[in-house]
C-alpha cells in the first residue's frame, strides 16, 4: 500500500515514515499542502496522512480541497489540537479519521488498516481466497492452516491480489504500491515476486494468472487427476 504523508515537521515526519515503512508501507512525504496538491494531480495513493498545522494552507483546507476535487482516498488527520470543534470540523470537511499528537505507532497502524479495509469494502482484518487467508492485523499469511513466509514486497503483492480477487490487479497499481519516490523497481522485477508467490501458492491450489497487457489475478486451480499443478498460470 502506498501512503502520502503531509507533515511540515521534519523530525515528526521522519519518525512516522520510518514506522510506516517498517510496517511494509511505501511512504512518500511532502511538507506542505501546495506540494501535496501538486503530487496528487499526477500520482495515486491508497491513503493520505495529513497534519492540520501546515504552513500557509492548513490540513483542514487541504482536506476540503481534496474532497471538492472528487478525490475519495481515505484521509487521516493528525492534530495537536484536542478541542472537540477541531475534530468535528475535520470530519465534516471529509477526513475519515483523526489522531491527536502525541500518539503511539501501533494505534496509527491499526487506524490505517481500518481505513484501508473500508476503502476496499473489506470489513474484516482477514482477507481470504480459497485455502489462503491473509491476516492484515497480525501480518500473517496461511494456506490450509500452514504459515506462509512472505517478504515485505511479496506481502504487498499478495495483499493487492487478494483485495482485487477475483478481478485482476493492474501491474501499474502493483508498482505504485511497492515503491515510493526514494526507491525504484522495474516492471520486470514484479515478475520475480509473482514467481515466488506462485511457488508458495500452487501447492495449495491457488494460481496467479498473468493477464496480458494488464496485470495478474488469483484463480483456484483444477487439481483433478491429469491436470498439472501449474494449470491456470501463464
Amino acid at each position: 500500500m502506498r501512503l502520502l504523508l503531509v507533515e511540515d515537521d521534519v523530525m515528526v515526519a521522519s519518525g512516522i515514515k520510518l514506522g510506516l515503512s517498517d510496517a511494509g508501507y511505501a511512504v512518500d512525504w511532502v511538507g506542505s499542502a501546495e506540494r501535496a496538491e501538486e503530487v496528487l494531480q499526477g500520482e495515486t495513493f491508497d491513503a493520505a496522512i495529513i497534519d492540520i498545522g501546515l504552513p500557509r494552507i492548513d490540513g483542514l483546507e487541504l482536506t476540503r480541497r481534496l474532497r471538492r476535487s472528487g478525490m475519495a482516498m481515505p484521509v487521516l488527520i493528525l492534530t495537536a489540537r484536542d478541542a472537540l470543534q477541531d475534530r468535528v470540523q475535520g470530519l465534516d470537511l471529509g477526513a475519515d479519521d483523526y489522531m491527536v499528537k502525541p500518539f503511539e505507532l501501533p494505534e496509527l497502524l491499526a487506524r490505517l488498516r481500518a481505513l484501508l479495509r473500508r476503502s476496499q469494502a473489506a470489513t474484516s482484518a482477514t482477507l481470504s481466497f480459497g485455502a489462503l487467508e491473509l491476516d492484515t492485523a497480525n501480518r500473517e499469511a496461511r494456506a490450509n492452516g500452514q504459515l506462509i513466509e512472505l517478504g515485505p514486497r511479496e506481502w504487498t503483492v499478495m495483499e493487492y491480489l487478494l483485495i482485487n480477487a477475483p478481478k485482476p490487479a493492474s501491474k501499474d497499481k502493483l508498482l505504485q504500491a511497492m515503491t515510493g519516490w526514494d526507491k525504484e523497481i522495474t516492471p520486470n522485477a514484479i515478475e520475480v515476486y509473482i514467481s515466488r508467490l506462485r511457488g508458495k501458492l500452487e501447492p495449495h491450489g491457488i494460481a496467479v494468472r498473468s493477464i496480458r497487457g494488464f496485470g495478474y489475478r488469483l484463480e483456484l486451480m483444477d487439481l483433478a487427476p491429469g491436470i498439472p499443478s501449474g494449470a491456470g498460470a501463464e
